[in-house]
């Protein structure tokens, strides 16, 4: 895949050491983590090959002698650490290269059960974000070991090591992170709200949801879903509490409006349930799109929302959905951002994207710039599973990064303040 440049972690800045094949000598070692390949391991070569050959069952149907695997891990101190893997060949034997820490180790395994497996003794000069790669030199089965587990132990590894424990799925997806708009009290209703996105080159991910316009009922952003196909994404969630449309009874459904041209309109669930529109729009790396998104009311007892997306391609405003939120009061709430990887195969890989030119429409007409943020993160990141998270503000601009297993983390609960607009946007209201 095009982003392949960031593959070769593991083995980027080895020094070449020899060591002689057979397994290394057997010295008591206190393990002091048992670390599951399962949540915490990903073919880096070929990020295709993660469903494949890291399953629910530790690394299965290693075949390609081209095949590099990292594990990552973060550690809370410096100096010594032992480490080792608990894996078996199914027959025969296999030549494994181990990378860690700049330096290589080569093993033989002959073991046709599962047992624990030493490679060696390193030293850390700094805590942070380690990374045990493994490549297959030489095999006389079809493929080369399963390996269930890496052991750690020694006073590197400080307090407690970092790494997914559980909730594998969300663990490998990594952390999302959100910005949550800090707005002016004894305002009166919000009726619209504007924001822009830039994702420079290199960070439109595969897996990336960049959202803009996040409110109390809903969301708006833009999607990278495949190498061929991105998304502008506006969905309502109904008020009935449910990760199944069909449960829905029908006056909790959200209704349909309007949509634009090329505009698909349906249902979804599994993160709650209710209305979703997409269109699928090849938006560039490096563009600034924006985002407008209004909440009136026009029905008693409910509030429709309506999402529009600029272009500079097109050099127009381009309506994509207007949903009606039945059992609902009010106009825009809880006004925020996120950015979030969906595809837990791109997990080890780093994105970010700039948001830009916050600012709301009061129901009196009153244009205001919102330019104060607080940081926020979810669940994978609030328990400590993944600590590759950041945020802040950048000259006029704020920005969120997750995933990649970097050090410089933000602390959850920071607050940013941008620099001010010299002058609002050219904001077309649509009435």
């Amino acid at each position: 895949m095009k982003n392949s440049r960031i593959i070769t972690l593991a083995y980027a800045c080895l020094i070449i050491t020899v060591v002689s094949c057979g397994l290394p000598e057997r010295k008591p070692v206190s393990w002091t983590e048992s670390i599951p390949v399962t949540g915490n391991s990903w073919v880096m070569n070929d990020l295709s090959l993660n469903r494949s050959v890291v399953g629910n069952q530790g690394i299965r149907g290693w075949e390609a002698p081209s095949t590099d695997i990292s594990t990552f891990f973060r550690t809370g101190g410096t100096g010594s650490i032992d480490i080792a893997v608990v894996a078996r060949v199914v027959s025969g034997k296999s030549e494994i290269e181990f990378a860690f820490a700049c330096k290589k180790r080569r093993v033989t395994l002959r073991n046709t059960t599962f047992d624990t497996i030493r490679i060696g003794t390193f030293n850390l000069s700094a805590p942070g974000y380690q990374t045990l790669g493994m490549r297959g030199i030489s095999r006389t089965d079809t493929v080369f070991a399963e390996v269930t587990a890496v052991l750690i132990g020694g006073e590197a590894i400080g307090e407690k090591a970092t790494f997914i424990r559980d909730d594998f799925y969300f663990g490998r997806r990594g952390p999302s992170v959100h910005l949550r708009y800090q707005v002016p009290e004894k305002i009166g209703e919000i009726e619209y709200f504007y924001n822009e996105i830039t994702v420079t080159e290199g960070n439109d991910i595969p897996g990336s949801f960049f959202m803009a316009n996040g409110f109390g009922h809903g969301y708006f952003g833009i999607q990278v879903n495949s190498e061929k196909e991105r998304r502008i994404l506006f969905s309502v969630w109904s008020p009935y509490r449910t990760d199944n449309p069909a449960e829905i009874p029908e006056g909790y459904k959200i209704i349909l409006l309007d949509r634009g041209p090329e505009v698909v309109t349906g249902e979804f669930g599994n993160e709650g349930s209710g209305g979703q529109s997409f269109r699928r729009y090849m938006w560039k790396a490096g563009t600034t799109y924006g985002f407008l998104l209004r909440g009136e009311r026009k029905v008693k007892g409910s509030t429709d929302f309506t999402a529009w997306f600029y272009a500079p391609e097109e050099g127009r405003w381009a309506l994509i959905a207007s949903f009606r939120r039945p059992h609902t009061e009010g106009y825009l709430t809880g006004l925020h951002s996120f950015l979030e990887n969906f595809r837990p195969e791109t997990g080890p890989i780093p994105r970010q994207g700039y948001y830009s030119n916050q600012w709301i429409r009061t129901l009196a007409g009153e244009w205001i710039e919102l330019t104060g943020a607080v940081f926020t993160a979810d669940a994978t990141a609030r328990k400590g599973a993944r600590l590759d998270y950041t945020g802040g503000a950048e000259g006029d601009r704020f920005f969120l990064k997750n995933c990649g297993f970097f050090n410089d983390g933000t602390a959850i609960g920071s607050e940013f303040v941008r620099g001010a607009a010299p002058t609002r946007p050219a904001i077309e209201i649509i009435d």
